[in-house]
């Protein structure tokens, strides 16, 4: 995607992408809860947990290996790799998975029937199906937990627990259909908009990449050879997730 940049004064071509230091991660999960508040991501209860009815656009898996008492641990932050070649876009049967000039691969919630295929195709497991309305679940919940914070105290402002937020800048969605991490991509049009800077350290970011208080996450424009990113590929040794499939990820890991 080509666009103006203020800072060379000229149309620049992009492709964003995401590098993770895995020996910078600490699995404090700041960056899930950052995806969930930023993009209004339908929270968990204990029983999705049990029906496996999860969304978590941004996780963090923590991988233990060998027996005890030998056993080592490592943590995996996993988020959609948006690939250059992404399979879940083939499988669309409506379009409603598409990738952007600039590398972003992106669902049009008003085109998505929930078929499911695109969450087949993807061998990251990171496209989740939204079982509930939105608006009409976190309203159930807040309605309960306020009605019990006022048996407990009568002085609690129940209207205030009865709203619940939801960032006006992201769309929002209805229950049967497909959701997946977007980069926030509200912040990146928002930026270009503005003709503010995009990419780490000192320009727009992804809220997970933001919130991260161990500086794990550096997102920028891959295409660019003095971005952050680039810099951070040409320094140490880096794979990405199942690249034997030849989906070329585009969110790549420091070892």
């Amino acid at each position: 995607m080509q666009q103006w940049s203020k800072f060379t004064g000229r149309e620049i071509m992009v492709r964003y992408g995401m590098v993770i230091d895995l020996d910078r991660c600490v699995g404090c999960a700041a960056c899930a809860v950052a995806c969930k508040a930023e993009n209004s991501v339908t929270s968990s209860t204990p029983e999705d947990y049990k029906n496996r009815r999860l969304m978590e656009w941004n996780r963090v898996v923590t991988v233990f290996k060998g027996k005890f008492p030998n056993v080592s641990a490592s943590i995996m932050p996993l988020i959609c790799n948006h690939c250059e070649h992404p399979p879940c876009v083939k499988v669309c049967p409506v379009d409603a998975t598409y990738k952007r000039e600039d590398g972003l691969v992106l669902q049009r919630y008003e085109r998505c029937i929930g078929c499911k295929y695109c969450m087949v195709a993807c061998p990251y497991q990171q496209r989740f199906f939204n079982f509930y309305d939105q608006k009409k679940k976190y309203v159930e919940r807040f309605e309960k937990e306020a009605e019990e914070l006022k048996k407990e105290n009568k002085n609690v402002p129940i209207t205030y627990l009865e709203i619940p937020y939801h960032n006006p800048d992201v769309p929002s969605r209805i229950s049967g259909i497909v959701e997946k991490c977007t980069f926030c991509r509200h912040r990146i049009d928002k930026a270009i908009a503005e003709g503010k800077k995009i990419g780490s350290p000192d320009g727009v970011e992804p809220a997970c990449t933001q919130a991260c208080p161990a500086k794990t996450r550096t997102f920028g424009d891959l295409d660019d050879p003095d971005s952050e990113v680039s810099r951070l590929l040409r320094s140490r040794r880096n794979y990405q997730l199942r690249a034997d499939l030849g989906t070329e990820p585009q969110v790549y890991y420091l070892d």
